[in-house]
């Protein structure tokens, strides 16, 4: 199924960083038509498969691709062919690229989507790419590798009607839903606090998912032939290529130039389900502390304090994020033998607490129940994709209408963690104006919102 141009098709405008940081600064039902008639995205008749580019196809993009393999994957693309030899080997048809722009040149009329899986880093770049040319995405968490990235990106998708998905699986999930529906149920009170923990980068005791404030280390190694070194690196400033398992692949997630750390990695995953049943928007401030930080990778262990504001006649409420293995006190309405487990979620209502999806105590979700169900039920995550695609419903997670609001706030906390700002952050939080789009009390911290492209590089 190839590509027609979209009859009438207006002109689309191009965001730049200096357009937008400038703007900034100043201020389900459908119809089924066939595309031959109408032409272009989100008009694949339902009876058709969706044709799907993979981008970064080695780790998480492999197990992404497989879940949509009921549909045509066409072409494949990733700068290390060894690390993504699996995948090349699943779908032996499909062309091969290791530039993602090769890919978006020479296969602009045979795809409809792209999924993007690459680093952090490369995220936005590939992403906003393909929204350019009116392909579909699905995008791994969390989305992008900065702020303004994320909002850049929303704004791209709506502008070019797009599908879109980011990678927060579990938001499609029966569980998230019960939580939205145990909380507007009132079964809690009006929740004014809630704890959210993970282990990461920790991986059980003594070990690592991937390493964290270290500094870089020196030397070099030889680039193996497999791997394109200056693609990898893409948007962010060169550095020496070191072989075993420093940066690539997988343990990018630590360092500040390629990853997200912990937060990047589960916050979206985590926050997802507290954003949707409190409602949330924009926080007013946010602060952090953390163990050693350097100017090249996270800390080990952190916490983030964000507050936001009432919202309707739901009250203000402060959000605690905690990784590295740091986690609340055990609250004594949980029974002794109940594990207080490495990854958790604790609601703390006027009426009473929530952690795992049930109540505390025990005896208080057996009385209980289930909540009246208010949600529709999901068709699955990539279903939602897949669907939107085709012009049906837009997915849970797309970038205008959730993914790229939840990744901006998630984000924010890193910029609380920065080693730049850790002198000033012992004596105020950072104040946040969502109308302005920028940090109102610490001028310094706006900087981090962005970063600077290598050259050759941009939005």
């Amino acid at each position: 199924m190839k590509e027609t141009e979209r009859a009438g098709k207006k002109q689309k405008s191009k965001i730049s960083r200096r357009d937008f940081m400038g703007a900034a600064a100043t201020v389900a039902a459908f119809t089924i038509v066939p595309r031959h008639v109408l032409g272009g995205p989100g008009q694949i008749p339902p009876s058709e498969k969706v044709n799907i580019a993979g981008i970064g196809i080695g780790g998480q993009g492999g197990s992404d691709l497989n879940s949509l393999s009921s549909q045509n994957i066409v072409a494949l693309c990733d700068v290390d062919f060894r690390h993504a030899s699996r995948t090349f080997k699943r779908y032996p048809n499909a062309r091969k690229y290791k530039d993602f722009r090769e890919l978006l040149d020479k296969e602009d009329k045979n795809i409809d989507g792209v999924v993007v899986a690459t680093p952090d880093h490369l995220h936005a770049i590939v992403s906003m790419a393909a929204i350019k040319r009116d392909k579909h995405v699905y995008c791994e968490k969390p989305l992008t590798h900065t702020v303004l990235e994320a909002k850049m990106l929303a704004d791209a998708a709506r502008e070019h009607e797009v599908a879109t998905q980011m990678g927060n699986q579990g938001q499609a999930s029966e569980g998230t839903r019960l939580t939205c529906e145990t909380i507007w149920d009132g079964a809690i009170g009006q929740v004014r606090e809630v704890h959210i923990w993970t282990d990461r980068p920790l991986n059980g005791i003594n070990k690592w998912y991937w390493p964290q404030g270290v500094d870089r280390p020196q030397g070099k190694d030889p680039i193996p032939d497999t791997l394109d070194w200056d693609l990898w690196v893409g948007p962010a400033p060169m550095r020496p290529y070191v072989g075993n398992r420093t940066y690539n692949p997988f343990v990018w997630r630590g360092w500040w130039d390629f990853g997200t750390g912990a937060l990047g990695d589960i916050g979206c995953h985590s926050i997802d389900p507290v954003f949707r049943a409190l409602k949330l928007g924009y926080p007013t401030s946010v602060e952090a502390c953390c163990t050693l930080v350097n100017n090249e990778t996270y800390p080990v262990a952190s916490r983030v304090t964000y507050e936001f504001p009432a919202r309707g006649d739901m009250a203000p409420v402060t959000l605690h994020w905690y990784d590295g293995g740091m986690k609340p006190p055990r609250p004594p309405e949980l029974a002794d033998g109940r594990r207080w487990d490495t990854n958790g979620a604790l609601y703390v209502g006027d009426k009473g607490k929530m952690y795992g999806g049930r109540l505390l105590p025990e005896s208080r979700q057996k009385e209980y129940g289930k909540p009246p169900q208010k949600l529709e039920r999901s068709p699955g995550h990539y279903n939602e994709w897949v669907i939107a695609c085709k012009g049906g419903k837009p997915a849970g997670s797309n970038f205008p209408d959730h993914a790229g609001l939840l990744a901006q706030v998630v984000l924010m906390g890193n910029i609380a963690l920065r080693p730049e700002l850790k002198d000033k952050m012992l004596s105020t939080k950072l104040l946040w104006d969502a109308e302005q789009f920028k940090f109102t009390n610490m001028p310094e911290a706006n900087q981090y919102l962005t970063k600077e492209y290598r050259q050759g590089w941009s939005l």
